[in-house]
């Protein structure tokens, strides 16, 4: 996952894949998904941002996984 954020336009994105939208879904005023054609989640925009979350905390995370979430790749 990647975060941009415009401060510019105070728009927040949230990168969930690098696979191309073709389509948005809005899920409140400001708050969109984007998807693929085969309903794939591949990114989340937030305009006006700042009023709607606290940028600190997003642009400053960590991240928590279980084991059993974590792929591994077996090399060759």
């Amino acid at each position: 996952m990647k975060v941009y954020y415009d401060d510019e336009v105070d728009a927040l994105y949230l990168k969930l894949g690098d696979e191309t939208p073709d389509g948005v879904i809005e899920i409140s005023d400001g708050v969109n998904i984007d998807t693929t054609s085969e309903n794939k989640l591949v990114g989340i925009e937030i305009l006006n941002a700042s009023k709607k979350i606290d940028l600190k905390t997003m642009l400053s995370y960590s991240f928590e996984f279980e084991k059993k979430l974590v792929i591994q790749q077996e090399t060759a």
